[in-house]
Order: structure tokens, then sequence, then C-alpha cells
């Protein structure tokens, strides 16, 4: 991951994280979205990125999608993973953020987000620990405070799952049951 000169500001931000929202197409997806010969729409969605769902919600946090389009594949998968904070055909990407916060009762500094293109900047500002997949544009890399190694779709939602619990001390305790 690249948080270069911000290493520290990273992991303290990290540190006071208590939920994680994600886009969805670029990020727990490539981004390309396929049709069947029937119109019906195909994602596919990185099962380590799942796990890492699992993972955070076992240790504590939250975990949200926002995303700009509607999707019965996001639907499913959300439900799949235990995912209660779901916005879709989100336009204004910045009131989603604000009832997620008005819901939680949390504050924007205990907010990570996870995006990949131009609409996601706003959200990438305004929480406490903004990231970028490494296939993002270069707007959105600049407005990050952290850039994942891997491309959407390949397992960046687990980098920054990863990172969170680890700078918050939780990672060891998640990993217990699978180190016995």
């Amino acid at each position: 991951m690249t948080a270069g000169k911000h290493h520290a500001r990273v992991h303290d931000a990290a540190m006071r994280i208590q939920l994680i929202a994600f886009d969805v197409d670029g990020v727990l997806t490539d981004g390309k979205i396929h049709y069947t010969s029937q119109g019906h729409e195909i994602k596919s969605f990185h099962v380590r990125d799942g796990h890492a769902m699992k993972l955070a919600q076992r240790a504590g946090l939250q975990v949200a999608l926002i995303t700009g389009r509607r999707s019965d594949m996001v639907a499913v998968r959300a439900e799949e993973l235990g995912i209660s904070h779901v916005y879709q055909g989100v336009k204004e990407k910045v009131v989603a953020l604000g009832e997620l916060l008005a819901t939680t009762g949390l504050e924007p500094d205990q907010i990570c987000y996870l995006g990949d293109d131009v609409v996601d900047i706003p959200l990438i500002r305004r929480v406490g620990l903004g990231c970028a997949v490494a296939d993002a544009p270069e707007e959105v890399r600049q407005a990050a405070d952290l850039i994942t190694d891997a491309s959407g779709g390949m397992g960046a939602g687990r980098e920054v799952i990863v990172l969170i619990l680890k700078a918050k001390g939780l990672w060891d305790g998640v990993m217990e049951r699978y180190l016995v």
C-alpha cells in the first residue's frame, strides 16, 4: 500500500475507524459489467474481500456499501455477508454518507471509504481514512490518504481491512481461529 510520507497519519486514522465503506463497481469488482444474452447483469466479487469483511465484522467493525448503480447482485452479496448498510442507486454519495453517519451515530473520522473513480473523491476527502484502489485515475489517487497495491476486484478491500485491523490491534484476535 502507498501511504508515503503520511504513513504515521494513516496509522493514526486507521486506529479510529469503526466503519469501512466501499464503492462496489471498480472496488469490490473489476469494474466490468457483463450481460447475459437475456440482458441479466453479472458481477464477479473477490472471495477474499468478502471474507475480510466478515473478519472486520467479527472484530466489531461495521461495513457499508455505497454505489451509484443498482444491482440485484449487490443486494445478494450484501445479504450473504451480513452487511446491513447498503446504499444503491446513489447519485450524491455525500448524501448517503450523511445518512450513514446519522444512522450509526459515528463521526466522519471514524469512517474509512475505498473508492475508484472521480465520483468517490468527495467521500474520500470527507472521511477519516480515504482510500483508492491501485488502478484508480490519478485525481482519485491524489485525493486519497492511502492507495492499495491491488486493483479493484483483486483484493483491494481486503488490503484496507487488514491494515485497519492491524492498526487497531485486532488482527491477531481474528486470526486465532485459523492458527490453532
